[in-house]
């Protein structure tokens, strides 16, 4: 007897829902419906109001802090491996605690480390992710990652702008291969910043290093957080003589001053997807969204198609 494959369906954690319902009607499904128990301390439990017994499941939800958006992913996935769910892949447009992906002082956890296995003792089967902070993480599961680049979003909207004398830059000397990437894509020239940090979020120092003049400079980097590093990166190419300076950025973080710095600053548009829900408004915003890319993907992993050309910059 022959029996057909299932539809996948689609669930979204409570942070996620705008970007998932778009997802959703992307892929040409109805949202899942699950709903929130909260108790008065803060504690809350999810429950799928439906059957997904031998189904796949796709959870999207992003995993930024506060930590209940971490735990509320976790206990959708376990929900889902009792509910006898047949594969549960968790959507993450963006993976939090990413930035803890070493040990780069004595007596300091490996964050991201830590999540990617609680994440499979919960019962997650696959990741789905986007722009991750180091693409080392991926070795952190045992379990297959889909590392989509947000490049397949970013540059066509580059390409549109027809800058004359266009130039990519990075803001550290972190991301100076994904500069590189744009770079080829674009044929543009490259330039780098060189940082050093007082503490977490204080930049000390900056250094140029390679020629803005007259050049129109694209910044390319995975989060901006405060923008501190963007806008002063910004301020300083405009002294050095660019004639423009604008960001690329995948997870809009924004957090503490960001807003203030950025509509003070020198950059004249910061690019960002909706991997994570904005916390506030700017006339220098532009966001572009990813729901296309992840709809796309989860429907070639489901129907077990090949989704090398999402993840190769």
């Amino acid at each position: 007897m022959m029996y057909e494959t299932k539809e996948a369906k689609i669930f979204t954690c409570t942070q996620s829902r705008y970007l998932a319902e778009q997802i959703a009607a992307a892929y040409g499904v109805k949202l899942g419906n699950v709903i929130t128990s909260t108790y008065s301390d803060g504690e809350f439990q999810p429950s799928y109001e439906e059957s997904i017994r031998g189904t796949r499941i796709f959870i999207i939800g992003s995993t930024n802090p506060g930590p209940e958006n971490l735990m509320e992913m976790l206990l959708m996935i376990d929900a889902a491996k009792r509910a006898s769910a047949r594969h549960i892949t968790a959507v993450m447009p963006y993976f939090g605690w990413a930035r803890q992906d070493r040990k780069d002082k004595p007596r300091v956890p490996i964050a991201a480390k830590l999540v990617a296995k609680m994440l499979e003792a919960a019962g997650a089967t696959r990741i789905i992710t986007m722009d991750l902070h180091a693409d080392q993480i991926q070795g952190f599961f045992e379990k297959p990652v889909d590392h989509l680049f947000a490049s397949t979003i970013f540059l066509p909207y580059l390409k549109s702008l027809n800058l004359d004398n266009l130039t990519i830059a990075s803001p550290d000397m972190g991301g100076s291969k994904r500069a590189y990437a744009y770079s080829k894509a674009l044929k543009s020239d490259v330039v780098i910043c060189y940082k050093q940090r007082a503490k977490a979020n204080v930049i000390s120092h900056m250094e140029l290093i390679g020629d803005v003049t007259g050049k129109n400079v694209v910044l390319v980097d995975d989060m901006v957080d405060t923008a501190g590093t963007l806008t002063k990166a910004a301020d300083l190419m405009m002294e050095r003589g660019a004639l423009s300076v604008r960001a690329i950025c995948t997870h809009p973080i924004l957090s503490g001053g960001a807003y203030e710095k950025l509509e003070n600053s020198k950059l004249e548009e910061l690019i960002v997807t909706d991997s994570i829900p904005l916390k506030g408004e700017s006339k220098k915003l532009r966001v572009l969204s990813c729901a296309n890319l992840f709809a796309e993907v989860m429907h070639h992993v489901h129907h077990n198609e090949s989704i090398s050309n999402k993840f190769i910059m």
